[in-house]
């Protein structure tokens, strides 16, 4: 008998680039693992990693390998920290890996499954934008988060995000969050697309929260040192513990929810 699940899988993903959402991925892996969840951070930005660079690691192998019968998924995980906080680097510059055809998908995600049920959380940070690869792995994931920022740009491209996710995986429950934006801001910014998207897609988006700017953030970048790690007493890490906390208590209170689901399955009851 299979044992139940255990796993909350977690897509961060973004209708363009720019916005920070490889940062939050990152950040809010530290922040989970730091009130003792056991977690796998998967690099899904499959043509333009960049998490191993966030990260000033070089490892020795990536998802690329994965799609090799004779290496096991385990063989590609990176240990960031001890206790539980994992890594499944990607790589750059590798076309066929974007647009993977259905055989290939299925290879890896079989793969994939083997390993991710050791974990609390699956974290995916996804590519920008909406190509076929991005909009599959979404579609697997039990949660959705949507970065956006204030600009125009961010809330269109994220907009559009949404509805081709709506129209042609059937998924209708994302939620949101604002980075680099006061309270206001993020307040002002949810609104006008929440309306967007109750007017013209005919779905409710839920609020998870917005992340401060913070000049932090570019030195913790140039240092190759995760935010939570290099200030973890800024205003945008404990706006990151805040959102952590909140997926820490969405899964406490759905475990018997989260059991009878696959890690990598839609999750249409999500939020209730």
């Amino acid at each position: 008998m299979q044992n139940p699940n255990k796993t909350l899988s977690v897509s961060v993903m973004s209708g363009k680039g720019g916005v920070g959402k490889t940062n939050i991925s990152l950040s809010l892996g530290y922040a989970l693992h730091k009130t003792g969840n056991s977690l796998l951070l998967l690099d899904c930005d499959l043509g333009l990693a960049n998490l191993d660079v966030l990260l000033g690691i070089s490892p020795d192998r990536n998802l690329q390998d994965m799609l090799r019968p004779e290496i096991k998924s385990s063989d590609v995980v990176v240990s960031i920290e001890t206790g539980g906080f994992d890594f499944l680097p990607a790589a750059s510059g590798v076309p066929e890996l974007v647009e993977m055809d259905e055989d290939m998908q299925d290879l890896l995600f079989r793969k994939m499954v083997q390993l991710i049920g050791n974990y609390n959380f699956l974290i995916l940070d996804l590519g920008a934008g909406i190509n076929k690869t991005v909009l599959s792995f979404a579609a697997m994931t039990q949660m959705r988060v949507v970065v956006v920022t204030p600009e125009p740009t961010s809330l269109t491209d994220s907009y559009a995000l949404m509805k081709v996710l709506k129209q042609q995986h059937g998924v209708d429950d994302f939620l949101v969050l604002v980075n680099q934006a006061s309270p206001q801001e993020a307040k002002q910014t949810f609104e006008r697309l929440s309306a967007a998207c109750q007017k013209f897609l005919g779905i409710t988006i839920r609020s998870l929260g917005s992340i401060r700017a913070d000049r932090n953030v570019v030195e913790a970048v140039r240092r190759q040192t995760p935010l939570m790690k290099y200030a973890p007493n800024t205003e945008a890490s404990k706006d990151i513990s805040a959102i952590a906390a909140k997926l820490e208590r969405f899964r406490k209170d759905n475990l018997e929810l989260i059991a009878a689901t696959p890690p990598l399955k839609n999750f249409p009851d999500l939020g209730g």
